[in-house]
């Protein structure tokens, strides 16, 4: 994914007001790049565009070299069914479902084959580490248990691209680190690009690129 001179300009009570300034960036394939920066950044706003859940003002993004920004809503409603993931802060799992029934949901949204379905999904919960818990509702486990149940649903499809908006942040140190773990586990398993928002320093280590943002643009 390639960002072009993004800017983002959003119009309030009559002002213009500036959250994106000219974004040059980069997601290499089977990369870990992540955006840091405080709350009022501009970070969520970008990885926003980057999804396609939100739409620059002026420059263009790139994805697998087509122009995903100048897109349709529906074209690009089918590009990110596809070829991305996303993870939120918030886990958002259906709470009556259990681990496993949760992955099987995505892989059923995204339209794929039901024969495919059992394999893959013990096959992602048993990559981020929770194998023995497949069968156990999200109540019944640990915010980081939950945050790697939400990683397996975002990869069931087989994306290209997973977006995540500061997956670590309810979550003490020690998980944050196994949730890098494990990311850096499904880069090389399943050669995806990963780019996620931060404003945890302890994790800054693990990535392949740190783009720091102050004020909509990189420093």
């Amino acid at each position: 994914m390639v960002v072009n001179q993004v800017e983002r300009i959003f119009q309030v009570g009559g002002n213009a007001l500036h959250v994106l300034k000219g974004i040059q960036m980069e997601v290499k394939q089977k990369q870990l790049v992540m955006l840091k920066g405080r709350s009022g950044s501009g970070k969520t706003t970008l990885l926003n565009c980057l999804g396609g859940l939100d739409t620059p003002s002026k420059g263009e993004i790139l994805f697998r070299d087509k122009p995903f920004s100048k897109m349709n809503d529906d074209q690009r409603t089918l590009v990110r069914r596809k070829d991305m993931g996303f993870i939120f802060q918030a886990f958002a799992l259906m709470p009556l479902l259990s681990a496993y029934e949760n992955v099987e949901l995505s892989l059923r949204m995204a339209g794929k084959p039901r024969s495919e379905w059992k394999s893959r999904v013990v096959e992602c919960l048993e990559l981020v580490g929770l194998g023995k818990r497949m069968h156990h509702r999200p109540f019944e486990m640990s915010g980081g248990e939950q945050q790697r149940v939400a990683i397996a649903k975002a990869i069931a499809h087989r994306p290209l691209l997973l977006l995540a908006d500061e997956p670590t942040a309810e979550l003490d140190t020690g998980m944050s680190a196994q949730i890098m773990a494990v990311f850096q586990n499904i880069i090389a398993t399943e050669h995806v690009s990963i780019c996620m928002t931060t404003h945890d320093p302890t994790i800054l280590e693990v990535a392949d690129h740190v783009y720091e943002m102050v004020d909509g643009k990189f420093i």
